[in-house]
């Protein structure tokens, strides 16, 4: 991939966000607990489901300490519902863990030290990163890596560990050069995903990035 495509790319791909997004409450904030509950919460599972949960469970423990001080149960409790309970087990560990020895509570800011932290993975470290500081950092989550499949390599499969490593070399490459267009640039590529590029089906006439798409340009000469 050359710079001007990847250049292309982005360029088109914010455009289409910032008339097309979905206004979603964790899109308001910049605070790292809150997009940090957000994320573990969208982890296979719906964004109308969490849109439920999220506030409520906010409301329950609006900062890091209150959830650091809760008991097991209560956070279960609070989750109950969502399913996958290991999602609330790890973001009550991490809340104890950072408030520990009269710890401030504080996320770090860099996708490595976040993954550090018990519970945070690759793409849970890029998204807090991004979304919360505005990093210049990469987050690959399903829908992100069926939009890099399709638009830029086609033969990969990201169930694969080695094509999912590529597929995170592609996506680092296509990030903008600023933080602040990197948080438009990977809330794009998740929403793109979301609503345009989706598992069942490719909506190439709809895709803002048809054109800097190898699956998109073999649908444009099938429909000339």
């Amino acid at each position: 991939m050359d710079a001007s495509t990847a250049r292309d790319f982005s360029r088109r791909l914010r455009a289409w966000f910032r008339r097309h997004h979905r206004d979603l409450p964790w899109r308001r904030t910049r605070d790292p607990y809150r997009i940090l509950v957000s994320e573990l919460m969208l982890q296979q599972t719906q964004v109308s489901r969490v849109l439920e949960f999220y506030p409520r469970f906010l409301d329950r423990f609006p900062t890091v300490h209150h959830l650091a001080q809760a008991s097991p149960g209560h956070v279960r409790e609070a989750w109950e519902g969502l399913g996958y309970y290991a999602r609330a087990r790890n973001l009550h560990a991490l809340a104890r863990h950072v408030t520990r020895d009269g710890g401030d509570g504080s996320l770090p800011a860099h996708p490595d030290a976040l993954r550090a932290l018990p519970g945070i993975g690759a793409y849970t470290a890029g998204a807090v990163a991004s979304f919360a500081y505005e990093r210049r950092a990469a987050a690959v989550d399903t829908n992100v890596a069926r939009v890099l499949t399709r638009a830029f390599a086609p033969r990969l499969d990201p169930k694969r560990p080695r094509d999912l490593t590529r597929l995170w070399g592609i996506a680092e490459r296509v990030l903008p050069r600023t933080g602040t267009a990197t948080w438009v640039h990977n809330q794009a590529l998740m929403e793109l995903g979301a609503l345009v590029c989706t598992a069942r089906v490719a909506r190439c006439g709809a895709c803002p990035v048809r054109a800097a798409c190898k699956t998109g340009r073999t649908f444009r000469r099938n429909s000339e």
